[in-house]
């Protein structure tokens, strides 16, 4: 499974909404794009189903933008990547695999993929703090 720039990008919209959840005011688009470098006409696309879905809402005017619908602790990473990117799935037709050790290892991989991203809320993204020791032994891929 291959999370797409819809599932990352989403999440950067997310976390800096979160960030800025308890000041209630919201943060444009275009705030977001110039703070991380990002398209503001792609976030536009993204918006618009965490709007659909009810994780976001949008506030009109001069001082406008875009708000959680709630607490940054009731949102997952799980229910912004489901909304962009569909269901966590690391294979197609895991149900249609005749080998059943096969069968056995995707629906594994995949439910330890949902746990983690089902237990991680955006207030943990929010308040993340970049821990050396708990990265040390992991390889990165660009």
């Amino acid at each position: 499974m291959k999370i797409s720039t819809k599932g990352r990008y989403g999440l950067t919209i997310m976390i800096d909404l979160a960030k800025s959840y308890d000041a209630k005011k919201p943060i444009s688009l275009k705030s977001i794009a110039t703070d991380h470098n990002l398209s503001e006409h792609y976030l536009e696309q993204l918006i618009a189903p965490l709007r659909n879905n009810s994780l976001v809402k949008s506030v009109r005017g001069a001082h406008g933008g875009y708000l959680l619908t709630k607490d940054p602790t009731n949102i997952t990473a799980g229910d912004v990547i489901r909304v962009l990117e569909g269901p966590i799935t690391p294979v197609e037709g895991i149900e249609d695999e005749e080998e059943p050790a096969k069968r056995d290892l995707w629906l594994r991989i995949r439910d330890a993929v949902k746990d983690v991203l089902d237990t991680t809320t955006l207030e943990d993204l929010a308040n993340y703090k970049d821990d050396e020791d708990r990265l040390e032994g992991y390889m990165f891929y660009i």
